[in-house]
C-alpha cells in the first residue's frame, strides 16, 4: 500500500530531475542567464527616458516645418563615400540602428531598430528592425542591409572600423527583421552592444555595384530626414527634407529636423566665411576663433539684434587638443625632450594676448569631466596603477601631474633654463653651427630640427610665439601651412614631425581608445593614433576601460589611463572653451530648454514673423 501511494510522485520527481540535467547540458551559461528586451540600452544604469516618452524635453513637438538654414564649412569635398580614408567626402544622412541620447553619458534609443535584445553579460545583441523603416526609394531596411554594412565597413572601410568593431565574432540574420551580433568572450566588453548600434546602415541594393574602397561620385541612397537634392563638388550641397520620412514620429525626432532645406557652403578659409555670414548669405556660424569673436562682429546688424551673437555655457567633456609629437621621429623618443618642448609653450601669455582670455588650459585628456585624473591616485585607480608600477614613472604615485605654468608676462627664462637642463640630460647641447647657436646631439652631432605642420591659417599667429621660444633653445623649428588635401594625405602616411591634434572624448570612453592610443593602430596607416604611441601598459589600461562593468569603475580606470597619458608628455596641451559661441540671423525659433551639450540646431525652426521683421529692415533671406 505504501509503495503504491508513493510510486507516482517518485517517478515524476526522477523525470523532472532528468529533464533539468538534460536542459542544463543543452543550455550554455550565456543562454541560461537573464535576457533583456527594451526600447533603449544604457552603458551603465538605466535609460533616462521610458518607452512612453512622447518627445525630448529640449524639443518643441509643435515646431513648424519650413524655411532654409544655410551654414558654411571650411575645405572642400570631392565624393560621397565618408567611410574610406581617401579624398574629402560629404556624408549623407545615414541612420544607425539605435540613436544617442543627447543628455546622458551613453544611452541609446530605438532608431532603425524598434527594440533591442541582449543578455546580462552583453556577449551578444539582437536588433529587431522597425517594420516601418524605409530607404528614400521606398524599399524596406532589411537584415541583409545591416550585415552588408558591417562586412563592407570592416573589410573595405577606413582602418578605424576594423579596430572599433574588432571584437565581433559573428553576424547572423534572425528571422525576417532581426540581426544578431555575437562578441568575443575572452574579455568583458559591455560597450560593444551600443557600439554596434551606432554603426551606419547602408542600402545593399544601392552600394553593391560600387567599389566600396573607392570614392563614390553620386549621392548614395540613405534613410535619414534629409536627402541630397543638389550639389556642386567643392562648393555646395543642398539637402531637402524628406516629407514622408519613416521616422518622423519617433519620440526623439518629434520637433526635430524642421527646415525644408539645409545648404552647406564650402569656403577656403574662415575669414571669407565670416564675411559671407555678415553679408547675410549664411544664416548660422559656430565661431571657433577667439579674436574674431571679440573683434570681428562690431557691426550694426549685431548691435541692433538682427544678427544674434551669444555664448552658451555647456556641460560636456572636452578632449585633448595640443601640439602632437610624432614618436616615429627619433628626436621625440626621449620623454625628457618632449617635456622640455612643453616648457617652451606659454599658455597664459597666449590666452591673455592672443585668445582674449576666452580659454582654459587643457590639463587632461578628459577636461571638464569627472573622468579626468586629479590629485594623487586613490581607490580603484590606485589599485589599477599598482598592477603596472614597475613599468610606470615613479612620480605617477607621488606627484600630482602639473603642466608648466607661467605668469603670463611673456618672459619664460626660468622655463627655458629648466628645458635646457632636461635637453642636456638627454644628450643635447647648444653649439655654434654656421655662425649661430644651435642645439646639437653630443654624440651624433645631429642638429635638432623639426617642422610644425598646419592646415588652418589662424594657427600661424598662435604658433609663432611658441616657435620663437623653441628657437631660443637652439632648435631649428620651421612652420609650414599647406592645403587640406596635402595635409590629410600626410597625416594618413604619418609624414609629419608635429601637428595640432585633437581627440574628442565622450562621457563614456571605450573601444575608440584603441584607435587613439593602441599599439596596433600605431602601425596602421590612416589610423587615429597620430602620435604613434605603442606601450603595453597603455594597451592594458585601454582594455580595462573597455571592460569596466559600472560607472564608478569606468571613472577610476579612465583616470588611470589619463594619468599615464599625461605623464608620457605625448602632446603640448593647448586649450579648450567652456562655451559654444554661436551667431545666427534672427529668423529662427528654438526650444526654451537646451540639452546639457548646449543648443542643438536640428531642434530649431524657421519663424516667418521673424523673417518678415528682417525683410522690413533690409536683411531678408537670399536664395542666391
Amino acid at each position: 500500500m505504501t509503495l503504491q501511494k508513493y510510486a507516482l510522485p517518485r517517478l515524476w520527481l526522477f523525470s523532472l530531475l532528468a529533464f533539468v540535467l538534460v536542459l542544463g547540458a543543452v543550455l550554455t551559461p550565456a543562454q541560461a542567464q537573464e535576457v533583456f528586451r527594451a526600447h533603449a540600452i544604457a552603458m551603465h544604469g538605466e535609460p533616462k527616458y521610458g518607452a512612453d516618452i512622447t518627445h525630448l524635453p529640449y524639443a518643441n513637438p509643435d515646431a513648424p516645418k519650413g524655411g532654409i538654414m544655410r551654414t558654411g564649412t571650411i575645405g572642400s569635398f570631392d565624393h560621397f563615400n565618408p567611410f574610406i580614408s581617401e579624398g574629402h567626402a560629404f556624408s549623407a544622412s545615414f541612420e544607425s540602428l539605435i540613436e544617442n541620447g543627447e543628455d546622458e553619458p551613453f544611452t541609446m534609443y530605438a532608431g532603425l531598430a524598434e527594440e533591442i535584445e541582449w543578455p546580462k553579460d552583453r556577449t551578444w545583441i539582437i536588433f529587431h528592425l522597425n517594420p516601418k523603416a524605409r530607404w528614400h526609394d521606398g524599399k524596406p531596411v532589411t537584415p541583409e542591409d545591416v550585415i552588408f554594412s558591417y562586412e563592407k565597413l570592416t573589410t573595405q572601410g577606413a582602418p578605424f572600423y576594423r579596430y572599433y568593431y574588432g571584437s565581433v565574432q559573428s553576424v547572423e540574420k534572425m528571422g525576417a527583421r532581426s540581426v544578431k551580433f555575437s562578441f568575443d568572450t575572452s574579455a568583458p566588453n559591455p560597450e560593444l552592444p551600443l557600439i554596434m548600434g551606432q554603426m551606419p546602415i547602408l542600402a545593399k541594393h544601392d552600394w553593391q555595384d560600387h567599389d566600396f574602397s573607392k570614392p563614390r561620385m553620386d549621392p548614395p541612397l540613405a534613410s535619414g530626414p534629409y536627402k541630397i537634392a543638389d550639389f556642386s563638388f567643392g562648393r555646395r550641397v543642398v539637402l531637402e527634407r524628406v516629407e514622408d520620412w519613416w521616422a518622423r514620429d519617433l519620440p526623439h525626432n518629434r520637433g526635430r529636423h524642421n527646415f525644408d532645406q539645409q545648404w552647406v557652403e564650402y569656403f577656403r578659409d574662415f575669414t571669407l566665411l565670416r564675411e559671407v555670414l555678415k553679408g547675410g548669405k549664411l544664416d548660422f556660424l559656430s565661431e571657433i576663433r577667439a579674436k574674431s569673436w571679440a573683434q570681428d562682429y562690431d557691426i550694426d546688424a549685431v548691435q541692433d539684434g538682427f544678427l544674434r551673437k551669444q555664448g552658451f555655457e555647456v556641460v560636456r567633456t572636452h578632449g585633448m587638443q595640443g601640439y602632437l609629437f610624432n614618436l616615429r621621429r627619433s628626436a621625440f623618443e626621449d620623454i625628457r625632450v618632449r617635456k622640455a618642448i612643453n616648457l617652451a609653450f606659454d599658455f597664459n601669455w597666449t590666452n591673455k594676448v592672443l585668445l582674449f582670455d576666452q580659454y582654459r588650459h587643457a590639463k587632461s585628456y578628459w577636461n571638464n569631466s569627472e573622468l579626468g585624473s586629479r590629485g594623487l591616485p586613490e581607490g580603484e585607480e590606485l589599485e589599477v596603477l599598482e598592477r603596472f608600477r614597475d613599468d610606470l614613472p615613479p612620480e605617477i604615485f607621488t606627484q600630482e601631474f602639473r603642466l608648466p605654468e607661467t605668469d603670463g608676462s611673456g618672459r619664460v627664462r626660468e622655463q627655458l633654463r629648466e628645458a635646457l637642463a632636461l635637453l642636456k640630460e638627454a644628450g643635447w647641447e647648444i653649439k655654434d653651427r654656421d655662425g649661430k647657436p644651435q642645439l646639437v646631439h653630443s654624440e651624433s652631432d645631429e642638429v635638432f630640427a623639426f617642422e610644425i605642420l598646419l592646415v588652418q591659417s589662424d594657427f600661424e599667429r598662435l604658433t609663432l610665439p611658441f616657435v620663437k621660444n623653441l628657437r631660443q633653445l637652439g632648435m631649428n623649428v620651421s612652420l609650414r601651412l599647406i592645403d587640406t588635401s596635402q595635409y590629410l594625405e600626410r597625416l594618413r602616411e604619418y609624414d609629419f614631425d608635429m601637428v595640432v591634434g585633437s581627440f574628442p572624448q565622450s562621457e563614456s570612453p571605450g573601444n575608440e581608445q584603441r584607435a587613439f592610443w593602441g599599439s596596433d593602430a600605431a602601425v596602421s596607416p590612416g589610423s587615429r593614433n597620430l602620435a604613434g604611441i605603442s606601450d603595453p601598459t597603455i594597451d592594458a589600461l585601454i582594455e580595462l576601460v573597455i571592460s569596466a562593468e559600472g560607472r564608478e569603475s569606468l571613472v577610476a580606470r579612465t583616470r588611470a589611463l589619463d594619468r599615464v597619458l599625461l605623464h608620457g608628455w605625448y602632446v603640448v596641451p593647448q586649450w579648450y572653451s567652456g562655451q559654444s559661441r554661436l551667431l545666427w540671423w534672427d529668423r529662427y525659433g528654438m526650444p526654451e530648454v537646451n540639452s546639457t551639450s548646449g543648443p542643438i540646431v536640428s531642434f530649431w525652426w524657421f519663424d516667418p514673423e521673424k523673417e518678415s521683421h528682417l525683410i522690413k529692415n533690409g536683411y531678408g533671406q537670399s536664395k542666391e
